[in-house]
């Protein structure tokens, strides 16, 4: 299963990676046609006009005159034309530069390009004079053509190379093989090891259980040996006691051993 899921996935990111290119080619030579008219538009001398046309640094000044001096076809027509001369940059742009920041950077190379041109005109090509206006509506219509199209386009773009990227994060890493275990040792050897061990266990059991036998037979011999001593020797109050019933039977008997008034009766 995860060899399939890994050719699946590198498929998938070829796929991707085949398409980026081919928006990217196309985006690079559709803004290489656009360069092309624009040339054709702009750098053509126009020896009828040479007497007319004068250079506008103030911006709303040739707005000002479209609306005052042109028809109102005439006046759509210039200015629509210089809009739509600036859609191609909004749509194409975004494409070629990177996602982040992208409609700044479109707008700023939008400004920068079409104030070149304007520049060459008023310097090289007879007829033609640098206007401010222009690049203003050029780059009008560059922020509109971004609004309506080409954030759509480039927002697609960018997430076929988020998709890839995130294809390769989502890679299985390799597996590791596991280590080895030590090899157990055999039960003979444990049995051998464990062996002394059991034995001195056992003569240390033994001799903490003769311990206290030992002291109990200790402890009954002392008092028999000294009831045998006391027996043997009387102390001495206990012997004058007797030494005095003695005397006191022998008084009572008499002398030649009869009772002594038996013997006051004979008298």
């Amino acid at each position: 299963m995860t060899a399939e899921a890994n050719r699946s996935a590198r498929r998938a990111g070829i796929g991707r990676l085949l398409l980026r290119a081919a928006v990217l080619a196309a985006a690079f030579v559709a803004l290489v046609a656009f360069s092309v008219v624009l040339a054709k538009l702009t750098l053509t001398p126009s020896p009828a006009s040479e007497d007319i046309v004068t250079s506008n640094l103030r911006p709303g000044r040739s707005l000002r005159q479209y609306a005052e001096d042109y028809t109102f076809l005439a006046a759509c027509k210039q200015a629509g034309g210089n809009i739509l001369m600036g859609t191609p940059f909004g749509v194409l742009l975004p494409i070629l530069v990177p996602r982040r920041l992208r409609m700044i950077r479109m707008t700023v190379l939008t400004v920068l390009v079409m104030a070149v041109v304007e520049l060459t005109q008023g310097a090289l090509v007879a007829g033609r004079a640098f206007d401010i206006d222009d690049v203003i509506l050029n780059t009008t219509g560059a922020l509109l053509g971004y609004a309506l199209v080409g954030r759509r386009i480039s927002h697609r773009y960018h997430a076929l190379s988020d998709d890839r990227a995130a294809a390769e994060e989502a890679k299985p890493e390799p597996r590791t093989s596991p280590r080895k275990k030590p090899a157990a040792e055999p039960v003979a050897k444990r049995a051998t090891a464990t062996k002394p061990r059991t034995r001195a266990a056992e003569s240390k059991s033994r001799v903490k259980a003769a311990e206290p036998k030992s002291r109990a037979k200790a402890a009954e011999a002392k008092p028999r040996g000294s009831g045998s001593a006391a027996r043997r020797s009387a102390p001495a109050p206990t012997a004058r006691g007797r030494a005095l019933l003695d005397r006191w039977r022998g008084r009572r008997e008499g002398p030649g051993g009869g009772a002594p008034g038996a013997g006051r009766r004979g008298d």
